[in-house]
Formats: C-alpha cells, structure tokens, sequence
C-alpha cells in the first residue's frame, strides 16, 4: 500500500508543540486519609467519597508517579502530563428537594487537582454510553426517551467486562433529561475551568469531547464482527420519523424515490427503517431487508502473515476483471494472541466491495497476490447476488481468472485465512438499508456537533477542543456498520480529531495513511495501547510514529494509583492493561519502561 506523508512534523523540523504523553490514572480522588481509614471504608467508591467532602485528593500520589515517568518536571520534545476524566452524569446527586444538581465539592477536586499538578493536561468531559456511575444514570435508564433502541423497541442491554454500559441517545433535542444534563454540565465545566489561575489553564493541553460517540448493538463486548445476522439502532419513533424527513429531503418525491430505488411507496410515512432479514422473515416489502450485506458492500477479507515481506499488493478480481486494491496491515489483535509465531499485531487485509452495481447470479472474488514471482492466487470466494423477487438464478459462476499458482504453495514463508465472505454468500442489495447507514451516521455525526458547538459558546477554546473517538476501520475484522461514526473521522470536522488507538492500530500504515487520506494535520490519542508482548521495541517505535506524525497528545491507558486494598482479585480484559514494572500481561510492563525511555526526548 502506497502511503502519502502526513501533515506532522519531519525529521529535521521544529515541533510547535512538545508531544505530551498524558496517561489515564485510577484514583486520582482517592486520598490518603481516606486509604489510612480501614475501620470505616472498605471500596475506592466510599473512599473518593469522604475525599471530595474533606477537600482532599492524591495530587501526592499522582506527582509521584509522573516524576517516576519523567524525573525533574515536564521539559524537552516529550512531555509527561495526565489525563483527567469528568463523567458528566456522574457529577449530580439529588438535592433535598428531590432536583438533580452537580456535585460542586467533585468538581472542586478535580480543579484542586489541575491546580495541584504542575504538569500538562488533558481533560476528558465524558459523556457516553460509559458515563454509568452514581444514581443519575440509573435514574435516567428508567426513561426509554434517553435511550437508542433495537427493532423490538426496547434498548439493547448491555456491558463491557463486567462495567454496565447504557445507550444514550443521538437525539440532539434538549428536552430530553439526558441531554438536559450532559448540556448542563458541560456548560458548568466550561465556565469553572475558566476560572482557575491562568497558569493553569495554560497547562490545558485539550478537552476531550463526549467519549468513542456511535450507534449500539446487542453483544457490545464480543459482537462487532462480521457476522450476517446484526442488529442496529436506532429504531426509537423520534429516530424513525428522523430517517423518513431525512428520505425527504434526499428524494423530494416518492416517484424520484421509486425511480432512483425501484422500491415503491404512497407516502414517506409509509417507509420501513430496514429490520428484517429477508431469509427468516417474511417483509411487506422489500425495502424493510437488512443485514451486513443489505447496503450493496461485501467485505472481503482475513489475514495475512508475511514475516519476508514477499508480497508487494493484494488486489481484487471479481468476475476476471480488477476491482481493487486491497488494504493491508490491519489490526488482528486476535491472530497475534492466537498464533505464537506472529508477531505483529497488524496482519489484517481487507478491501469493502460494492456489489450494488452486479447482475443477479453467481459471481467471483478472487484475490489476487503480486510479488517479484509475479501473480498468485491467494484466496477466492464465490458469491451469489439474489433478486428482490428471489428468483431462479443461473448456477455457473462467470470464469474470473485461470491458471494462477496458489500464494501459499509458490511464496515462501507465508500464512493466511481469508474470513469473510463465506462460500456461495447469498447478498441482497436493498437501497433502502444503504440509506438507513448513511441517515445513522448523520445521527452520530449531528451530534458531536451539538456538543461541540455548545463547548465553544461555553467559552472552552476551539485550539483544544477535540473529539474521543473509536476508529473501526482499522481492525478487519469488525462490522464497520454497526458503529456509523465514519464520517466524524474527517480533517475538515469543526473538532480535532482524537483517535483512539489499541493493539496493531497505535503503529500502523494503514493509520498513518488514514490520517494522511483524511487530511488530518492535528491529532491526539485519548486512548493508547499497543498490547504486544512478542517484541521488544514496539510500544516505543509506536509512540516515536506519533511524535513524527505531529500528534499533540498520547494518552497511555491505564496507570491506577488505587491502593491496593480496594482493588478487586478478578482479571479481565480491562485490568490486564493497567500498565506497571511488574504486571507482564499485554505487554504492560513493556509499556511502561517505554514511556518512561520516550520521555527523555
């Protein structure tokens, strides 16, 4: 894959700004008085609690690890600092005339902290489906209006590694209480940072806007692959009736609408937001079809390890005839921890075919391997368009290419799967369900928007304003669909982009060509995690990509400064990353010592 330069700074250049490593740190609120008190506090949640009503916090605890990480102060091309989070809902409590208002001694901490720490800071206003601590966001779970729901009208109900999640809506109306009090909070934070010392305000490096902000679905933990069975959201009435206005203003007309689809209607009001799954489901019409296919892209692809570097491109054939290039070095964090000898965590390939366009009948996907030995055939696929009528169709497939050698018997050294599609997968273009993805993501693109929009009358600075947001194109094989956040990962947002990065993605060519693509000059990474373990050298040739590459912020997830005595003794797939000398799971030992290498630049 050709790559095109980014906008960052090259080799030889002046930086216009240190890079600074900010990581998130556990317990920040956790104090020691409150640590020492055995006999009365027993969780870090009762112990952040007595904190924040003595106006204590562990601005000690922090300083301390972050001299550890960067001894003298924060100085030179790389700088240590932190990352505060503020969950907005998580602010309030109830009054006792029953009104929900923000805590003011919690927020008063966090700013003692930022007064505190004489270090650069990054501050995360979240606002997400993981904004679920303390009894707001309870209260507010009762109330389907604040919620995204599946086709059965009901919210999806969800968690993450034993952490419940709630899928807040994308509704930008104001009215609705959820909204009421994120707004409101984020407008109280804006005007109490405004209002610490100028030497501390000059320490904020950026704000973090909302959180990794897309649409749910069911299995949010292990269900974002390509599977063909999917479920979305959001069908709640607001959103539906969002998706036919939308359809409007698309169409104008009905009978623009039936001559640019094929699919007839008497009224926009009579349009289906695509549910059903034309295989189990009898429809009304053809137009309520959806599936991963249903929007006219097959993906195709797997993985690929190629230790010698033999193979210069993949490319798509379908039919015999070129279609594509095919995107490289992905993420598969799951081939790494699964094969022992692959030892990069980007071996992903892919390429999303528009099948819109094809006859019904069986057709081919062959891709094609091109290297120093010349053409090989590396994996192929037959696949079958049906009609809308699901009539008979012819059995032959058109020839697509002949008497390529097979990759793996001609290439040396190399191993690999292709995942998706399935032989013979049955697709069924439905324009409709094209346009459900496209009316989706203007959902999550409208409001990142709203919130922006509001953080800057609020008087927060648009230098530092960027976004949370999860990439999903970067790892292969996940449902890009699912999510719908595409179109808020453009340079030309309002917003800088934060892009959150974990496993292969944090050094990836693909990345540095996404960002290059997308024309994205100024970044940050508000989540930051190689988890590799295999080599020696790449967590800090990973942050070194990003210090050339211009970004302002690394955010290292996760350091924890909770004593050990309220940590729980489970082990999962968060705490496995809490990085420390001595905890050798993905990596995070590794990680560790690198940080603090990088940071004597």
């Amino acid at each position: 894959m050709a790559l095109a330069q980014s906008g960052g700074a090259s080799a030889g250049e002046t930086r216009k700004h240190p890079l600074v490593i900010a990581p998130t740190i556990e317990g920040m609120l956790v104090c020691a008085s409150a640590t020492a008190d055995t006999q009365h506090i027993a969780t870090h949640i009762q112990a952040e609690a007595a904190c924040v009503k003595r106006g204590e916090v562990a601005s000690a605890a922090v300083n301390a690890l972050l001299d550890t990480l960067e001894p003298d102060g924060p100085k030179g091309d790389v700088q240590v600092g932190y990352t505060l989070t503020l969950q907005l809902l998580g602010l309030y409590q109830k009054s006792g005339s029953g009104e929900w208002q923000i805590d003011a001694d919690r927020v008063n901490a966090s700013l003692q902290l930022i007064r505190e720490i004489k270090r650069p800071v990054v501050i995360y206003l979240a606002a997400d489906h993981f904004d679920t601590v303390g009894p707001l966001p309870k209260e507010l779970a009762k109330d389907p209006s604040n919620l995204m729901w599946l086709r059965d009208g009901k919210p999806p109900q969800l968690g993450y590694f034993g952490y419940d999640i709630l899928p807040y809506t994308l509704s930008t109306d104001p009215a609705i209480p959820v909204n009421k009090y994120r707004f409101e909070a984020l407008e109280y934070l804006a005007k109490k940072l405004q209002t610490l010392p100028k030497d501390a305000q000059d320490r904020i490096v950026a704000v973090n806007l909302l959180g990794e902000l897309h649409h749910m679905f069911p299995d949010f933990e292990n269900g974002m692959g390509l599977k063909l069975d999917v479920q979305v959201t959001d069908y709640s009435p607001a959103s539906v009736a969002g998706f036919r206005n939308w359809l409007k203003n698309k169409y104008q007309t009905t009978d623009e609408l039936a001559k640019r689809t094929g699919l007839q209607y008497a009224s926009f009001d009579a349009i289906p937001a695509p549910s059903k799954d034309i295989r189990k489901e009898p429809l009304q019409s053809f137009g309520e079809h959806y599936d991963a296919y249903a929007d006219g892209i097959l993906p195709i692809g797997g993985w690929l390890w190629d230790p010698k570097q033999v193979i210069k491109r993949l490319e798509l054939h379908v039919d015999g005839k070129r279609a594509g290039t095919v995107s490289q070095q992905l993420n598969r964090l799951d081939v790494y921890r699964a094969v022992e000898e692959i030892t990069s965590a980007n071996t992903g390939y892919r390429i999303d075919y528009d099948y819109s366009g094809l006859k019904p009948g069986k057709h081919i996907a062959q891709v094609v391997a091109v290297s120093a030995e010349g053409k090989s055939l590396f994996g192929e696929r037959e696949f079958v368009v049906v009609p809308r009528d699901q009539s008979r169709i012819g059995t032959r497939a058109p020839a697509g290419l002949k008497n390529l050698p097979s990759s793996e018997r001609v290439l040396s050294g190399i191993r690999t799967y292709m995942d998706t599609p399935k032989p013979l997968q049955d697709v069924y273009y439905n324009p409709l369900a094209r346009d459900w993805n496209a009316y989706r993501a203007t959902q999550v693109y409208g409001f990142l928007q709203a919130f922006y929009d509001r953080a800057l009358k609020a008087g927060l600075s648009a230098d530092k304003l960027y976004s949370h947001q999860i990439v999903p194109n970067v790892n292969s094989s996940w449902n890009h669909q699912l999510f719908a956040a595409d179109t808020t990962l453009n340079g030309n947002t309002p917003w800088k982009q934060g892009l959150n990065m974990y496993g292969g993605s944090t050094n990836s060519p693909w990345m540095q060509f996404f960002i290059a693509q997308r024309k994205i000059a100024d970044y940050g990474v508000p989540e930051f995690n190689p988890q590799q373990w295999k080599r020696d050298g790449e967590h800090l040739a990973a942050m070194q990509s990003h210090l050339k590459a211009g970004a302002r912020f690394i955010s290292p997830y996760y350091f924890s400064i909770i004593p050990q005595r309220f940590k729980g003794a489970s082990e999962h797939g968060v705490n496995r990353m809490e990085l420390s000398a001595d905890n050798p799971k993905d990596g995070s030992d590794k990680f560790y010592r690198a940080i603090i290498e990088f940071a004597k630049q």
